[in-house]
């Protein structure tokens, strides 16, 4: 295929907290690359997903929802999402039908205004909302003069999602593809395999476990087997916090891993030994090596 015949392109998925960014990206590109769980706020690094659709790459950036900041770790996080369009040639706007026209989400349109920027908006969980709240909704979206077109989609079920990315295969420039055709992110395998583990302490742990949890892949070594041997340390910030992770005699840590596992050796299509442990690191949230790991600036 000549880079004449092809189109690429950014795509930034933004919006509030828990609206399906991630749900929506794993969906578009048929693989888990972004880490999915009912606790707000779980996407921290901006995520590159890339899908190819006929002569098009589409390269989504799905970044940490936005929220109004109040610690270090928050402001971070933010700053990554906004960031995130910076880099975009296009901007998805996602909202959640069911709460609608919130405080984050007006906060975002706000500041996309004041900078004229344009967007699509996707109103997700459609199938949720009945269809005059949905109407009132896309008026009042619409009407704040931010929105190019309205896709109407559930994540979760795929309703709607194939109108959304034809709409983006033609809509991206003509230019050569900057990824090969079998990559579906940038992400380093090292850190998706510990967005993966953290992804299953929050689906186990996240009535009873706050935000100051972090995994690292400490070690990742390729066994002449044909296996993976995968060490990663998760770090939290108070013994009491160590006791939940471990569970009553370390059953919960066995349920976490025993989850990762399974997940990572479908990902790696390979057998995986996966060590979990389990360390106290006070204010991990206020090292700036954690920064520069997901690609945050520490003073933003």
């Amino acid at each position: 295929m000549k880079s004449t015949d092809t189109r690429c392109g950014f795509i930034a998925i933004l919006g509030a907290p828990n609206v399906g960014k991630s749900t929506l990206l794993n969906r578009i590109v048929g693989a888990k690359v972004s880490i999915v769980s009912p606790k707000v706020q779980t996407t921290r690094t901006r995520v590159l997903g890339i899908a190819i659709e006929g002569n098009a790459q589409l390269i989504f950036i799905d970044t940490p929802g936005i929220f109004a900041p109040r610690r270090r770790l928050d402001r971070a996080m933010v700053a990554a999402a906004w960031g995130g369009v910076g880099d975009a040639d296009r901007i998805l706007l996602l909202v959640d039908s069911e709460r609608g026209f919130d405080t984050n989400t007006k906060a975002i349109i706000d500041r996309m205004a004041g900078s004229n920027q344009k967007t699509d908006l996707v109103l997700n969980k459609v199938d949720l909302v009945q269809k005059t709240d949905l109407l009132s909704l896309t008026l009042q979206l619409n009407e704040t003069g931010i929105c190019n077109e309205i896709f109407m989609i559930s994540a979760e079920k795929g309703n709607g999602v194939v109108d959304l990315v034809d709409y983006l295969r033609d809509s991206v420039k003509e230019s050569p593809w900057l990824f090969p055709e079998d990559q579906i992110s940038d992400m380093p395998m090292r850190l998706l395999a510990a967005e993966i583990t953290r992804e299953k302490i929050y689906l186990k742990l996240h009535k009873e476990l706050p935000y100051a949890t972090t995994v690292e892949t400490e070690n990742w070594q390729e066994e002449d087997d044909g296996s993976v041997r995968i060490e990663q340390v998760i770090f939290v910030e108070r013994n009491s916090q160590k006791a939940i992770v471990l569970g009553k005699k370390g059953r919960q840590i066995k349920t976490i891993g025993s989850d990762a596992r399974a997940e990572l050796e479908k990902l790696l299509e390979q057998r995986v030994h996966l060590f979990l442990f389990v360390k106290v690191r006070e204010k991990w949230g206020d090292d700036p090596a954690r920064y520069r790991d997901w690609g945050w600036d520490f003073n933003a």
